[in-house]
């Protein structure tokens, strides 16, 4: 297989390409010959940017040939493994026949053929993005550090983007239909509330930063652990209380630094405190 086919089918699917018997040369065949994967991951085609590909295969052809192996339920048919999107284009575009590559590959390595070309897919909807990726993992015994080195993205990326799977249904189905972003969606990961608060984000049509916000009002704060006080320090506060006839409050530091409060609740008070203050100073 030459090093421009491989250039323009991803790092990760040439290294695919590289485990299987492929002809070097490119063929030709007849769309009616080329059925679809039936390990295709992928269950959204976006409707605009097969159009945008359908005008691009009419003015240019189909630059990038599909991968196709054999079909096994039918020896005339070929599957394909990589490239349905230009398939469909193609016959959208009234093609009569498109370039493959053959290549030879059973079940599991069609899946992980059709799974590889469709994570690197800029477009893909995000869910079947996090999906892919888990399969490879669970599937495919790929852990996540070889799934990022496999797909070229970063380790937190891969983390992050197969956490969305964690989202209530209802949750990911806002998301695949578009009604919110995968960037909405990583916010609302662990939340108790996050169908209310995704339905917020519709409602209000909050953006990113705005959703972000709008989540800090609901999260919870954690527990801190009160500071355990001196009991000299709570001994002198009631002292000093019980002749006043105010509530005081002393915050004192490690270093013996820190501050006096004394509450009042009307003028009154608050005079009685600066007549204190006044009689000894």
């Amino acid at each position: 297989m030459n090093s421009k086919i491989k250039k323009g089918l991803g790092r990760g699917l040439s290294s695919l390409i590289g485990e299987t018997k492929v002809e070097t040369k490119i063929n030709k065949l007849l769309l009616s010959d080329i059925v679809p994967n039936k390990y295709q991951p992928r269950k959204i085609f976006d409707e605009e940017n097969l159009k945008d590909l359908t005008k691009s295969i009419k003015e240019r052809g189909v630059i990038q040939p599909i991968i196709v192996r054999s079909s096994n339920s039918d020896n005339s048919k070929y599957e394909i493994i990589a490239g349905e999107r230009r398939w469909l284009a193609a016959r959208n575009a009234g093609l009569h026949d498109i370039p493959v590559v053959l290549t030879e590959a059973d079940d599991l390595k069609s899946l992980e053929f059709a799974i590889v070309e469709n994570v690197q897919r800029h477009d893909l909807n995000p869910l079947e993005e996090a999906q892919g990726y888990k399969r490879l993992i669970d599937e495919f015994s790929y852990d996540q550090e070889k799934v990022s080195k496999f797909i070229g993205k970063s380790r937190s990326y891969i983390t992050n983007s197969i956490r969305l799977l964690n989202l209530p249904q209802e949750v990911l189905n806002l998301v695949e239909s578009k009604k919110i972003s995968a960037g909405h969606a990583k916010i609302l990961v662990g939340l108790d509330n996050a169908i209310f608060i995704a339905n917020k984000i519709i409602e209000k049509k909050l953006s990113v930063r705005q959703a972000e916000n709008f989540v800090k009002l609901f999260r919870k704060k954690p527990n801190l652990q009160k500071n355990i006080k001196d009991p000299n320090i709570k001994n002198l506060e009631q002292s000093i209380s019980d002749k006043v006839g105010l509530n005081v409050l002393i915050k004192n530091n490690k270093t013996n630094k820190g501050t006096i409060t004394f509450s009042y609740q009307n003028v009154d008070q608050l005079n009685k405190i600066i007549d204190i203050i006044k009689s000894y100073y």
